[in-house]
Parts: structure tokens; sequence; C-alpha cells
């Protein structure tokens, strides 16, 4: 009945203390690597947002050339009024 006990005792506590914790690391791992990901309509989002980031550089290089003819100088008073 002793002999029993410890085969069914040992190999459960070897379960229990090195089986279980590493899988349940690499299963929350696994996981978490899986959520980082983007999916397929925030990578859409964020092409959108680098479309609309760019057409508004190039809107505030054309405001600036525009300025720089009509107003020479308007970045030195710009920097001096801050």
């Amino acid at each position: 009945m002793d002999g029993m006990v410890v085969a069914f005792f040992v190999p459960i506590v070897v379960f229990l203390v090195i089986v279980a914790p590493i899988w349940i690391v690499f299963h929350y791992k696994s996981k978490a690597s899986a959520t980082s990901e983007l999916t397929n309509r925030e990578r859409a989002e964020l092409n959108e947002m680098i479309d609309v980031a760019n057409k508004m550089a190039a809107r505030i290089e054309t405001l600036e050339a525009i300025l720089d003819v009509e107003s020479p100088g308007w970045r030195e008073k710009q920097s001096r009024a801050s």
C-alpha cells in the first residue's frame, strides 16, 4: 500500500513543482505575444493616420513657402515673440 501511494505521490509532486509552473509561464508568454500584434483594422487605422500626417506636413511646407514669399523674415519675428 505504501509503495502505491509513493508511486502516485512523487509524480504528482514533480508535476506540480516543475512542469506546471513552466507550463503556466509559457502559456501566458504566448498569450501576451499573440495579443501584442496589430489587428488588420488597427494596421489600416495606423496607415490612415500616417497618410494624414504626411498630407499635413506637405501643407505646412506649402504654407511656409507662401509665408517666405509674402512675408520675408516671419520666422525671426515668430521666434522673437516666443
